[in-house]
């Protein structure tokens, strides 16, 4: 993760990154409980043993303040139990699965390519290249696979990123707030032309995403299975891509192809 991104995570403009935000402000106040009184410690220590002080105590026999270990065991430990606490419940709170409240969500099918990524909007029948569109204000369901080595699905402004796999669908539901276009990435290295698979996320007024969508149903581009080969071979697509038309369970036959070698592969060495 690079300073632009860092700087992403605290500045956030979806929901899930607003969550997100909050539960690193809460962690890291309540682990200063511990660090702050330590460093002011510290420095006290340094100016009041001073070689020069004459009039702090030295005391080489001591060994045991029971109250004194008692807090410093105590206080840790109950910070510890709300940092697990904390953890627990924002774990099942911000599950990448669990539905976002609110309309039914915008369902975008993503496939992580060598180096690219692929968009596929299954109930507008479209698809993208390194461009990805939202309706502001809107959830969306980001379903998400790989037909390349795995990568890490993350669009930082909007939420935490999850692993795309091969023969595997995992899920990942975001929400922008704020129309605007953020910067999207793999966070899983995946050879060569890895810095280059970045894209494009898009929130716009449901208006201009009704407008976007017919935009490029009208500008033609097929993606079946053909074309579709095409589009997966090994190498860096820097341009952005439309499909105005998508073969049916095109996301689905991705998946799939995974499971039929894996099979394949018990069959013959079971």
């Amino acid at each position: 993760m690079d300073f632009l991104e860092g700087l992403l995570l605290l500045n956030p403009q979806g929901t899930i990154a607003l969550a997100e935000r909050g539960l690193m402000v809460q962690a890291v106040l309540f682990m200063l409980i511990v660090a702050v009184p330590v460093y002011i410690l510290l420095f006290f220590f340094a100016r009041h043993y001073r070689e020069n002080n004459k009039k702090a105590v030295y005391k080489p026999n001591w060994a045991h303040a029971k109250i004194d270990e008692l807090i410093w065991w105590a206080i840790p430990f109950e910070i510890v139990l709300i940092l697990g606490a904390l953890t627990w419940s924002s774990t099942h709170e911000l599950d990448p699965r669990k539905p976002i409240d609110g309309a039914p969500p915008l369902v975008i099918e993503v496939v992580a390519l060598d180096w690219k990524w692929l968009f596929i909007y299954p109930e507008q029948k479209i698809a993208t290249v390194n461009y990805v569109r939202m309706p502001v204000n809107q959830p969306v369901r980001f379903e998400i696979t790989a037909d390349a080595p795995m990568n890490s699905f993350w669009i930082p402004a909007l939420g935490g990123q999850i692993y795309a796999m091969t023969g595997m669908k995992t899920a990942l539901n975001l929400e922008a707030q704020e129309i605007g276009t953020f910067s999207g990435l793999s966070a899983n290295y995946s050879g060569e032309g890895f810095a280059h698979m970045k894209f494009i996320a898009e929130a716009t007024t449901q208006n201009e995403f009704d407008s976007w969508v017919d935009e490029v149903r009208s500008r033609g581009g097929i993606l079946d299975e053909q074309s579709y080969k095409r589009l997966a071979e090994t190498n860096i697509a820097r341009d952005v891509a439309y499909y105005g038309n998508v073969s049916d369970n095109l996301f689905d036959s991705i998946i799939a192809k995974f499971s039929t070698w894996e099979n394949t592969m018990h069959a013959h060495y079971p």
